[in-house]
Parts: C-alpha cells; structure tokens; sequence
C-alpha cells in the first residue's frame, strides 16, 4: 500500500482552510473526506475508515481534542472506531502547553496555523507510512484462529466462539501482531482506555475468560509472559 491510496478525514469548520487542505490533498492523490464538526467527523470515522484524520481544534459543537480524546477512549468494537486512528492536530494556539495538551489527548503530531502546506504534507506522509505498516481492520487468521473485525465474528477450526465486547477487542489488540508480547499497560491503555493503572484484575480475567473460550478443543492461544503482559501464541503460526 502507498500513500497515494490513503483516505483522509478533514475535520475543519473554517470553509476557506477546508477547501484549501481538500483540494491540495486530492491534487497529491489522497482521497479526502471532510466534515465541519466533531459529530459529523465522529460518524465518518465509524463508516467511512479513514487512513488518517486531521482535526481542526476549534470545532463549533466542541473542541478537535475532546474528539481526539474519544477516539482513543473507543474500543473499536462497541464505536466501530479504530482506536490507532493517526491524527493530527491543526490549532492557532502554538504555546508550549496546548502542544503538550494535545499530545496527551493522544494526537500523533501538532501543527500550529499558519502552516506551510509543504511541511503538513511532509507530516501526513510520515504519519501514513507508520500506519500502513500496521494491521488494518481486514479479517485476520492465526493458527486455527480466524477473526472478522467488522461482523465481530470469531471462530476456531471453523467452529463460532462468542466473546463479550472486551474480549473481541482484546483478542483484535493480541491477533495484530501475534508474536508480539504486549505490556499489561499497553493492553489496559488500548482496549480499556485506562489513563492510570493502580491494581486492577480486570485484564487478567478477561485473558483468562478469553483463554478458555479459544482453547476448548485444545488449541493454546492468549499466553500470559510473566512479569509483562501477553501475546497471542508463543511459536510460529500460519498467517
């Protein structure tokens, strides 16, 4: 996948900038979609799946942070919204506090208007490049494992498993990158939207919840790496 195949959301209420970002976007081969609110924004990230989102932070129904900020609260389950959904920010406020203010509502990158649309294009590409190299919201198959993001369907050597929300989004979080061992923090931040952590058994019991429902014909799958968190299996698997 290229850049040149991206879709990107513009969330901006200013006609005059939306117009200007749309159509230097599409001149670069980008397929734009925009909306001039954050409920209009919200919906065209539950239907239309963007690769990419630029937020405008002075939104007229609420700040462009509020909704960055529900993004990554969302499990992509319940929201159909992708959690990892890469924005960037737009905002006339350049001090150093909005900029750190951003980046702890969970924005990838902050640029401050007036822009050169040089270097905002510079950032979307850098932004697209990181997201294409991650799992998109396709159907995934792991070992005997298969699961479909969009219908939530999940079966294992053919037979359906039903799963509660949390544990769908788990398993997705765990399938994306099999292998990979995925911190307690990263999976508590991730599919639970935990901003601290404390002392909490809620990840571990839906891991072992979640264990015994993908291992009833004996397949091992949700592996608890001790001391750190858990990966989906522990040797090699089919894709």
């Amino acid at each position: 996948m290229t850049d040149d195949a991206s879709t990107i959301l513009l969330v901006e209420d200013d006609d005059a900038t939306r117009s200007f970002l749309a159509d230097n976007l599409l001149a670069d081969g980008h397929d734009v979609i925009t909306a001039d609110c954050a409920r209009h924004g919200w919906r065209l990230m539950e239907t239309k799946f963007p690769d990419l989102a630029l937020v405008d932070v002075g939104l007229p129904d609420g700040s462009g942070l509020d909704l960055v900020r529900r993004v990554r609260e969302a499990d992509g389950v319940a929201s159909r919204v992708d959690p990892l959904l890469p924005i960037l920010v737009l905002s006339g406020r350049r001090g150093e506090l909005d900029r750190i203010r951003g980046f702890e509502k969970g924005c990838d990158d902050y640029v401050v208007k007036p822009f050169s649309y040089s270097e905002l294009r510079a950032r979307v590409s850098a932004l697209l490049r990181r997201a294409h190299r991650r799992p998109g919201m396709g159907r995934l198959r792991v070992g005997t494992l298969e699961l479909d993001p969009p219908s939530r369907e999940v079966t294992v050597r053919g037979k359906r498993v039903d799963l509660s929300q949390k544990e769908f989004a788990l398993l997705r979080a765990l399938a994306a990158e099999p292998l990979r061992v995925f911190t307690k923090e990263e999976l508590l931040r991730g599919v639970w939207g935990f901003r601290s952590f404390g002392v909490t058994r809620t990840l571990d019991s839906h891991a072992c919840r979640l264990r015994q429902k993908l291992g009833r014909d004996g397949d091992r799958y949700v592996v608890n790496v001790w001391g750190v968190g858990y990966r989906l299996v522990d040797g090699p698997v089919g894709a």
